[in-house]
């Protein structure tokens, strides 16, 4: 099969191009790896107790990373989602030799370059695509350096992001279907990619989409733009309200648990927000292209509708929504609550106060 992103290029690229990590020495780092594995276990049985989930399965261990182990992690990921996707969209419409040699090492070096600023941004992440039934990657370097900056207490921020990303593990390793319908979601996505436009006048769209997110800064547009077709439109509002919902579930636990074991969590996250919301133009527009701005509102719109779910039914009829696909809310309902109650539980659910 031809190659369309050199991919080793890309992890090449990637390593190059990332940040260095703060200063640590090597007991330091020691130290850093042994306190995210032990706040990584405590965490689990925090989420555990407070959401009601258990995992069904026997996950693997953490694995506290670097930038560039991150970054290669995602490039195999990437490397199966993208790799079928390019396919498609090329169709039988093979480029020459040395265009394709040409393309694929210009692509690689920009999917590396893009993975290098997200290498030092990400603190955490549970990567699906590489591995089953998943793997919770913590990123050890910007952890420490976020800390550092925010003058946060260490022990504190770093169970704060462990309560965040261990909610993830626990909800694609706590509910059987999960994963499998994430992975089938995006081979929709991937599928629905043929037909349609043609792929010239879609790249033309994508420019024009690209360039209407730098100049809007409301806008909530992304590179998925880039290879959206109306059939891609429909799984890809789908997929985005399942992502709001696990990312909004995360943000809701970490901060039901976090008053209860860490002593300064109103004020890492006060300091944290005004960090999300920080930044100088170049690179919140660079956030916006890549998507990131549509995360931070996936957080806040995401987190406000499980509020309102648990103060209505309790979290116990929160949990329905984990029932089967069927039972996940719809893009609309994330604004509307009671409609996602009224359509799960009945028009006369159980409305009761969480707290």
């Amino acid at each position: 099969m031809a190659q369309f992103v050199d991919w080793d290029l890309a992890a090449a690229t990637a390593g190059a191009l990332g940040k260095s990590g703060p200063r640590v020495s090597y007991a330091e780092a020691t130290d850093v790896v042994g306190d995210l594995r032990r706040l990584t276990e405590e965490a689990a049985g925090h989420v555990a107790d407070y959401t009601g989930l258990r995992a069904q399965v026997t996950h693997p261990p953490v694995r506290v990373v670097d930038r560039r182990d991150w970054a290669a992690t995602n490039i195999a990921g990437l490397r199966e989602v993208i790799s079928p996707l390019v396919t498609r969209l090329a169709g039988d419409k093979r480029p020459g030799a040395l265009t394709e040699a040409i393309g694929s090492r210009l692509t690689g070096v920009q999917a590396g370059t893009v993975l290098a600023y997200l290498s030092g941004r990400v603190l955490g992440q549970y990567e699906v695509f590489s591995a089953d039934p998943g793997q919770l990657l913590l990123v050890a370097p910007n952890i420490v350096e976020v800390e550092r900056k925010l003058g946060a207490d260490p022990r504190d921020f770093r169970l704060w992001v462990c309560l965040h990303e261990v909610t993830h593990r626990t909800q694609f390793t706590a509910v059987p279907w999960m994963r499998a319908y994430f992975l089938g979601e995006v081979q929709a996505f991937v599928d629905a990619s043929s037909g349609g436009e043609h792929l010239v006048e879609r790249l033309r769209r994508g420019v024009a989409t690209l360039s209407d997110a730098i100049r809007d800064p409301e806008s909530r547009t992304s590179v998925l733009d880039l290879v959206q077709t109306p059939a891609q439109r429909a799984v890809l509002d789908r997929l985005t309200a399942l992502m709001t919902l696990l990312e909004g579930h995360a943000e809701f636990v970490m901060d039901g648990v976090g008053p209860q074991v860490i002593p300064s969590v109103d004020r890492i996250r006060a300091a944290f927000n005004r960090r999300r919301e920080a930044g100088n133009p170049l690179e919140k527009a660079v956030r916006r292209v890549l998507g990131i701005d549509v995360k931070m509102r996936q957080y806040a719109e995401g987190r406000k509708f499980v509020h309102g779910v648990v103060e209505r039914v309790g979290m116990e009829g929160f949990n329905k929504i984990f029932g089967s696909p069927l039972t996940l809310p719809r893009l609309e309902e994330l604004g509307d609550p009671d409609a996602w109650v009224a359509r799960v539980h009945g028009p006369t659910g159980p409305l009761r106060s969480a707290g």
